[in-house]
């Protein structure tokens, strides 16, 4: 009941906000206020804020979201000591009950393909040190073309 009269309330003040809005020739937002100021009314007439008032207090339910948060511990526990303990997933178990291990990965493919790297011909160039000068031929004819 407190929870409708607030609603209520909240809703009131919205609305005489917007006519205020309305009456300074802002039109667009006494619309956007009004329109904002209608949704707690349209949230106690449909029954959400019975349903979220019975949710928030009732001890019952909060007794449920415990049981709900304790079986998700256990659930998440139990995953954590399965891998720990190297037990794998359901394929595993299954591969394992066959006498077969399945491989995800072939040994060969992990490797991979560096192609053919550098022939140690040329030493690396060191961050800093004076680069070889290169050819500006072409862009200086373009500069003296244009008379720079």
């Amino acid at each position: 009941m407190l929870a409708e009269t607030i609603c209520s309330a909240v809703s009131a003040a919205g609305l005489g906000i917007a006519a205020i809005t309305a009456y300074r020739k802002r039109f667009l937002a006494a619309t956007r206020i009004a329109a904002y100021s209608l949704v707690p009314v349209g949230l106690v007439m449909t029954g959400v804020v019975e349903w979220v008032s019975d949710l928030v207090f009732k001890p019952s339910t909060w007794v449920g979201v415990g049981i709900l948060g304790l079986s998700w511990v256990l659930f998440m526990t139990s995953r954590a000591v399965e891998r720990r303990a190297g037990v794998g997933g359901r394929k595993e178990r299954k591969a394992a009950k066959q006498g077969r291990r399945e491989t995800a990965v072939e040994p060969k493919a992990s490797a991979p393909s560096l192609g053919q790297g550098r022939t140690g011909t040329q030493p690396a160039a060191r961050p800093g040190a004076a680069q070889p000068a290169e050819d500006f031929s072409d862009i200086e004819a373009i500069l003296k073309k244009h008379g720079i």
